[in-house]
């Protein structure tokens, strides 16, 4: 072979060969400077994405104790609403101020300590009567008269409801659905709301209106509709869909109650019989046989051992009492 031509394709083997090198070297240098951009870029990215998620975080926490907080209110006003003697009063209906409380309450217990000392009683056993019909009588009365004023005022309530989503639909304005419950619903849901027009009518504002109406009566169906109203007057939509809604909570809610009534009520009569025996047991051995019982109120051992008895069954009606009362 000639000479020439090896030397030829020798040359042009290596320049080939440099010129591969070369593009190789170039594209190899921009694949690693792409990389470093890449690195670079994604060094800065986690320290952004994690700044990210901690600014995130501190605004899911910063929410979170707005919302403890706003919950922690809402449980105060609760605990005041429902634990203040003059908010139970109001509770009641009755036009009883708490200094007219407090007097009533006193002339009770020295009516029932001046009883006591007629009928010979011991003069602990009359005082002791007496603070107990002086602050614990009272008190569990006008909590029963509340409790009571607040299941008629639900038991109708829904009813009500219907009343207004119906107003709604056929055109009538709020103001006057609460005017049609106000006449035509029975006490005391409909002064309830008679009282709620009149301030309206002055001057107050929906929302203040039902504030004050949940002070005078703590339930939580007048809760629910108190936030179904005003987020309707913040935000808009179908106020009648709305309450229409709420109307088929507060009656499932109802169905519940007297479901769990139903299931509990063997429950019930069970712990009123215990709870009772031995009372009436004491009560008919002192009818029967009034000699066999003399020695425990005479003798001092005999009047401890009553007492001790006394708080026993105490302690045991509570006890019967929180394992039956279930919350719905």
């Amino acid at each position: 072979m000639n000479p020439l031509v090896i030397l030829v394709a020798v040359v042009a083997f290596l320049t080939l060969g440099g010129l591969g090198f070369v593009v190789a070297g170039s594209g190899s240098g921009d694949v690693r400077v792409a990389r470093r951009a890449r690195a670079i870029a994604g060094a800065g990215r986690p320290e952004k994405a994690a700044t990210r998620a901690k600014l995130a975080q501190q605004d899911a926490g910063n929410r979170r104790k707005q919302l403890l907080q706003t919950l922690k209110e809402q449980d105060r006003l609760q605990r005041k609403v429902s634990v203040s003697l003059n908010a139970r009063l109001k509770q009641t209906g009755l036009n009883l101020s708490v200094p007219q409380f407090w007097i009533a309450s006193s002339l009770l217990g020295v009516v029932v300590v001046l009883s006591a000392f007629i009928l010979r009683a011991p003069p602990w056993a009359a005082l002791l009567l007496g603070l107990v019909a002086a602050l614990g009588l009272p008190r569990w009365a006008i909590s029963f008269l509340a409790q009571q004023r607040r299941k008629k005022f639900t038991a109708h309530f829904s009813d009500a409801i219907d009343i207004i989503v119906r107003g709604i639909k056929s055109g009538l304005p709020v103001h006057d659905c609460l005017r049609v419950i106000a006449r035509e619903s029975p006490a005391p849901l409909g002064p309830e709301f008679q009282r709620l027009v009149e301030n309206i009518s002055m001057g107050v504002a929906v929302d203040q209106g039902l504030e004050r109406m949940y002070e005078r009566m703590p339930t939580p169906e007048l809760r629910f509709f108190t936030i179904v109203l005003a987020i309707q007057a913040k935000t808009g939509g179908n106020l009648a869909e709305a309450l229409g809604n709420l109307s088929a909570v507060l009656r499932a809610r109802k169905l519940m109650r007297e479901k769990i009534k139903a299931l509990s009520s063997e429950a019930t009569t069970s712990a009123f019989i215990i709870g009772s025996l031995p009372l009436a047991v004491v009560l008919l051995v002192i009818a029967t046989t009034p000699s066999y019982m003399m020695v425990m109120l005479t003798d001092s051992r005999g009047k401890l051992m009553l007492l001790a008895g006394a708080v026993i069954e105490a302690i045991g009606i509570f006890v019967m009492r929180r394992m039956i009362n279930f919350k719905y």
